[in-house]
């Protein structure tokens, strides 16, 4: 495969399992099948700043998923690690964006909708509100082919090709339209509620958990009283073990909801210990994480240079 690849994840706080199966985990296959391509992934820290507004916080959460991106098998070599907020030009791309976009198509982003539903729109910030400008200048500023996301984020995609779109009709062919990526059995991961495994919810089960955290986890994880197959614990079970082999397994255990979680369990153990382990070792060594968003960060400065240069004369600015 040739393609370009570009995808971001906000420093925010520990990824879940329903962040890895929805998106990072086809980081990785994509990563490792676009040998000749060009595969980008962002630490999005500019948008995370709607949330984070402490330095201190910003920063180690900011490198904590740098190493969350080595640790789930991401490869400097192969692909390019870095953070937005050191290449410059996915700023300067949203404000160009921002004056062809209008107040009611912002209007329609799922984020808009969802801080005025919590707060009023009085409390929303710029920022929230024009999210989905800085996503599209992400995504467009590399000529990205595929975007590998979880179904929560399909809109930002279909926005950022509605802007490509509309930048190319307004001034002159410049942008590719890329497509999003989304796994169809894992579109929506359930958390231990059965509501989507979300951290707003607090109803995930950390990628990088301990065992006891694993135990505890799963043991909430909500269960129905039909004495069928408890469709929670199942649905979060076939992440990580082969559905028909689990069928069997559930069927022989029918209503005997202990052992089915204690099972899921032992899965979740043997697949999460030896990232946790990586991830370990990769944050003992901090020069090394530093030295490959480095690298990462003038290999997309870079691209992100040419590809403004396009965009400047495409407008007139020179």
């Amino acid at each position: 495969m040739q393609k370009i690849i570009f995808s971001g994840v906000k420093p925010t706080g520990r990824p879940h399992i329903g962040n890895y199966f929805g998106a990072m985990r086809q980081f990785l296959k994509l990563q490792n099948e676009n040998d000749s391509g060009t595969n980008y992934f962002c630490v999005v820290d500019y948008h995370a700043l709607n949330l984070v507004q402490n330095a201190e916080e910003m920063r180690r959460l900011s490198l904590d998923v740098a190493i969350d991106f080595l640790a789930i098998g991401l490869d400097p070599k192969k692909s390019v690690i870095f953070k937005q907020s050191d290449v410059l030009e996915h700023t300067e791309l949203a404000w160009i964006f921002d004056t062809i976009t209008t107040v009611p198509y912002l209007k329609r982003a799922h984020a808009y909708k969802d801080a005025v539903a919590k707060g009023g729109e009085e409390d929303v910030s710029a920022g929230t509100f024009t999210y989905p400008m800085l996503m599209a200048a992400d995504i467009l500023l590399y000529d990205t082919d595929i975007v590998p996301v979880g179904l929560d984020q399909k809109q930002h995609i279909e926005f950022a090709r509605d802007t490509a779109e509309k930048f190319n009709r307004i001034f002159t062919e410049t942008f590719k339209l890329p497509d999003a990526y989304i796994l169809e059995n894992v579109q929506t991961v359930p958390g231990i509620d059965g509501q989507k495994m979300s951290k707003s919810y607090n109803n995930t089960i950390s990628l990088f958990a301990s065992d006891l955290e694993i135990e505890k986890a799963v043991m909430a994880i909500v269960t129905d009283s039909s004495g069928e197959k408890p469709e929670n614990v199942f649905a979060i079970h076939k992440l990580i073990r082969d559905e028909s082999e689990l069928e069997k397994i559930y069927e022989e255990n029918k209503g005997k909801y202990k052992i089915l979680k204690e099972l899921l369990i032992t899965d979740l153990k043997n697949f999460i210990g030896p990232m946790r382990e990586k991830r370990a070792e990769i944050a003992k060594d901090l020069d090394y994480v530093n030295k490959v968003l480095a690298e990462g960060k003038e290999k997309a400065s870079s691209v992100a240079k040419i590809k403004m240069q396009q965009v400047k004369r495409a407008i007139g600015v020179i």
